[in-house]
């Protein structure tokens, strides 16, 4: 049992995610570590994949980089919104042959077996990959949701046979996703899906991503796309202050117990540094919640308001939107947790204008007296 002080555990968590002063130099080795990069639209001052790609690597990172390793060299994959290394797909296989175990889908897709043949049907015959508006709804039954995929009949069908391996994501074109038949995007040695058995593959995971988190709950809260949890993987851990058992990844463990300096990062929103809030809160104590779908007057932080981090804590959110029509990077305001120092500061204000060269744009600062 690793007993460990808060001080420890938040360095653990910084160093798995790449944020300490050892900048990696390459795409493919961050996406490696962190495991997965988040898609989402949302661009208020860029897109999630990119934001996140650009606290790793800095200036040096191009989004034509990802979508180069997406799209040409095929080093990397997408599967339900989030972007992975094509090596961990086998890790995956065996999910997928097994996907969907809940009964509406399965009814579902039943009910709509001659649809299913008939999207295949059309992925299959056309030479350049399709997005969804491009084949024909011939469903018998719409799919029933709440939500915003409620009658989105082939987008859903799309969905399915993604999740099932059938087909795949080949690229995009603007924010649409482009599908063809999976086995001109995956490489054949990955077909197999008989390499993992579904629990092998579950405990791989465990180990990739704690791996990725540093630290985390054996058991936590079920999160969408991602769980946040890892099982028995790594080593047991208690940290000092805060209840329950941990566990810890021993390999990152040893590299903080080794040296550790920290550097002031912005954070998108959907980081894995503070994706799981309550871990947040518990190691770094951190509050924070994405207010983009609360109306404005009830916004504590911004719309898109970026977390800080400043050497091994979170520290303060950044509310900002790039404005591209009036070339520059509008900063509202800078929620300090706890009154900056001088250094802390100087610290975010240069990071502030790293992040607006890397944009192309000038910093705004209405209000602001700095």
């Amino acid at each position: 049992m690793h007993r460990l002080d808060a001080t420890t555990a938040r360095r653990v968590a910084v160093r798995a995610q790449l944020l300490d002063a050892e900048r990696p130099t390459d795409l493919l080795e961050v996406v490696r570590r962190l495991t997965l990069l988040q898609v989402d639209p949302t661009a208020a001052i860029a897109p999630n994949a990119d934001l996140v790609a650009f606290s790793r690597l800095g200036a040096s990172y191009r989004p034509a980089d990802l979508v180069r390793a997406l799209e040409h060299d095929r080093a990397l994959f997408e599967l339900d919104a989030l972007v992975r290394p094509i090596g961990d797909l086998p890790l995956f296989r065996a999910e997928m042959a097994e996907w969907p175990t809940w009964d509406r889908a399965q009814v579902w897709l039943e009910q709509n077996a001659a649809f299913r043949r008939d999207v295949l049907r059309r992925l299959e015959a056309s030479t350049e990959p399709l997005a969804s508006r491009e084949i024909d709804d011939t469903s018998i039954v719409s799919w029933q949701s709440t939500g915003w995929t409620h009658n989105r009949n082939v987008g859903r069908m799309l969905e399915v046979l993604a999740l099932q391996g059938e087909i795949a994501i080949a690229g995009r074109r603007g924010r649409e996703r482009l599908f063809t038949i999976a086995d001109r995007v995956y490489p054949a040695d990955t077909a197999d899906t008989a390499s993992f058995t579904p629990e092998q593959a579950a405990g791989a995971r465990n180990e990739r991503r704690l791996a990725a988190l540093g630290i985390a709950r054996a058991k936590s809260t079920k999160m969408p796309l991602e769980p946040v949890d890892v099982g028995a993987a790594g080593e047991p851990a208690v940290v000092e202050g805060v209840p329950g058992e941990w566990r810890v990844d021993p390999v990152v463990l040893d590299e903080v117990r080794s040296g550790f300096t920290g550097r002031t990062a912005l954070l998108s929103p959907f980081d894995r540094l503070a994706y799981d809030r309550l871990r947040a809160q518990q190691l770094f104590d951190f509050e924070y919640t994405l207010e983009m779908y609360k109306p404005a007057a009830k916004r504590r932080w911004g719309y898109f308001a970026l977390p800080i981090l400043h050497g091994d804590r979170l520290v303060g959110k950044l509310d900002a939107v790039a404005d591209r029509k009036r070339g520059v990077l509008v900063i509202t305001a800078i929620h300090e947790d706890a009154a900056f120092d001088r250094s802390t500061s100087a610290a975010v204000d240069a990071e502030i204008g790293s992040l607006a060269d890397w944009l192309g744009l000038d910093v705004e600062r209405p209000g602001l007296g700095r």
